[in-house]
């Protein structure tokens, strides 16, 4: 019952009740993994499903992520040698030249709450830094975000990067962003996604 209501409290974006909350059901001894899981997880899965039907809007999910950030928070420190089972590791970032955030953070919160390492290098992101991250984090995934149609050339030259590299033969590219494409996608290589929600089904889909 109280993992039920932390998971609409994240659904109502209230960030003090969610930590009271989670604080309340660690003190009664539920493992922190299991709060995470059971209880801020299905919260943010809702908000993926509602923000896809149309029933909430950025704002809203910014709450949501806001809400389920401040519980991991608590979270996160009390993990130590548990293990949430990942079902991928994924790089995302605004490319160079573009300093939009929001979009990318929601995706990120998304992704994470689906089950997901999410390593967010920022906004404007150089080609060299995904690589480099890439190199670093040896994640399955690149997900590239642009605003603006002038930024789009860089995700054409990190996804041309990754295409050349044999070492990178199984690492797969998604992109997103108002002006970006289908079409654009397909040109260079890259798999589309139009929003946030359809971020995570995608990554579903990719990384199955």
């Amino acid at each position: 019952m109280l993992l039920e209501k932390i998971g609409n409290a994240v659904l109502e974006g209230d960030d003090e009740v969610v930590c009271e909350l989670v604080e309340k059901a660690l003190a009664e001894g539920t493992k922190p993994l299991d709060v995470l899981e059971q209880g801020l997880v299905p919260g943010m899965d809702e908000v993926g499903k509602l923000f896809k039907t149309g029933e909430m809007f950025v704002p809203e999910v910014l709450m949501a992520a806001n809400a389920m950030q401040a519980g991991n928070d608590i979270l996160k420190p009390l993990m130590v040698g548990e293990t949430r089972e990942m079902k991928g590791k994924i790089i995302i970032g605004t490319v160079k030249g573009d300093l939009h955030d929001i979009g990318k953070k929601i995706v990120g919160m998304m992704l994470e709450g689906a089950g997901y390492e999410v390593i967010d290098l920022g906004i404007d992101v150089t080609p060299e830094r995904f690589l480099g991250a890439l190199d670093e984090t040896q994640a399955d995934c690149v997900g590239m975000s642009a605003m603006l149609t002038t930024t789009m050339t860089v995700m054409d030259e990190v996804a041309a990067a990754i295409k050349a590299d044999p070492k990178y033969a199984d690492v797969k590219i998604m992109i997103g962003g108002a002006p970006v494409t289908a079409d654009f996608g397909e040109k260079i290589g890259a798999k589309f996604s139009y929003d946030a929600a359809s971020a995570v089904d995608l990554a579903n889909e990719l990384m199955a």
